[in-house]
């Protein structure tokens, strides 16, 4: 879940995108400019997406109950799913149709000025916005490259977040390149074709976005190194034979569910598979510290199970 550090990337992206939206709607209107009413239109819609996203922060934090035994850190994924679907058809969606109708029916900008005050503005609040998730996402990046971390993340309260305020510097700049050039040359399919280029460019992130959500919901695992480790250290336990491949299960950012089959030698007692097993989860727990929940079936090495009271150990929610 996300942790404090990470509310405040939110609410400084909500803040911004306020601000900025009634600023470029106000410079659209004065102006007739059809790429500043599109980033109008991003920018409230990445508002109205950073509230979502936060709400779903706030559902996840919710603890485990009767109805929702493992917690509802999923909520987290769901309302970012929301959110990626509205940057697709709101965001994406209206700024090339905004684009299309412009180009069929050119009107040229009257005056720019406000445009270039308004874009300059809005890209000092949206850098800051995204510094401020990008500090975020850079604390679990470690030495890996940027790709490799946005791919392997979890957490759409920071991905999301620094991945519409990214779209957003792009957007401005391409909404600034149409202004220019339109009111430079005196032609209005310029910022007709930069509203176009936004709607495309908010469509893939929508995409990308959607990817990575889809597999959290469905059901995603932790990385393949992270399962030879975890085997890997399983066999390193005293007493242990055999170790299946384990299975994973990401309820939140920071919510695994892990589940272990693990075949002992036949000659331990009852007793030491016990004492094993919470060695093993103990080991695992330390270096793993996003496993919340911990499930060891223990076997035999002749393949007859303990006795239930011992075969299925949980770890308890932290």
């Amino acid at each position: 879940m996300a942790g404090s550090s990470s509310k405040i990337a939110i609410y400084g992206a909500i803040g911004a995108n306020v601000a900025i939206a009634i600023s470029k709607f106000v410079a659209a209107f004065f102006t007739g400019s059809s790429a500043m009413l599109s980033e109008g239109i991003h920018s409230l819609v990445d508002s109205g997406n950073g509230l979502l996203i936060l709400f779903g922060v706030h559902q996840a934090e919710k603890p485990a109950d009767a109805r929702y035994p493992f917690g509802r850190s999923k909520e987290l994924y769901f309302w970012s799913l929301i959110v990626a679907i509205l940057v697709f058809s709101v965001g994406g969606g209206m700024s090339f149709y905004e684009g299309v109708e412009h180009l069929r029916n050119p009107a040229p900008i009257t005056d720019a000025t406000w445009n270039y005050w308004v874009l300059g503005l809005s890209m000092l609040f949206e850098g800051t916005s995204f510094f401020l998730a990008f500090r975020e996402f850079n604390k679990t990046r470690g030495e890996a490259g940027f790709w490799a971390t946005l791919r392997r993340s979890k957490d759409p309260s920071v991905f999301a977040i620094m991945m519409e305020d990214l779209a957003a510097l792009v957007g401005l700049v391409i909404a600034l390149a149409g202004v220019y050039f339109g009111h430079m040359l005196n032609n209005p399919y310029f910022d007709g074709g930069a509203s176009i280029l936004i709607g495309l460019l908010l469509v893939s992130v929508a995409i990308f976005l959607i990817y990575k959500t889809k597999g959290l919901l469905v059901g995603e695992g932790v990385e393949p190194e992270t399962l030879d480790a975890l085997e890997a250290l399983a066999r390193q336990q005293r007493g242990v034979e055999r170790v299946r491949r384990p299975l994973t299960m990401y309820m939140g950012p920071h919510d695994v569910v892990l589940a272990l089959d693990v075949e002992f030698h036949d000659h331990l007692s009852a007793g030491e598979v016990e004492k094993a097993v919470d060695e093993l989860q103990d080991a695992i727990r330390a270096q793993y510290p996003e496993f919340k929940r911990i499930f060891i079936e223990a076997k035999g090495l002749a393949g007859k199970q303990r006795q239930p009271a011992e075969l299925n150990t949980t770890s308890p929610q932290i």
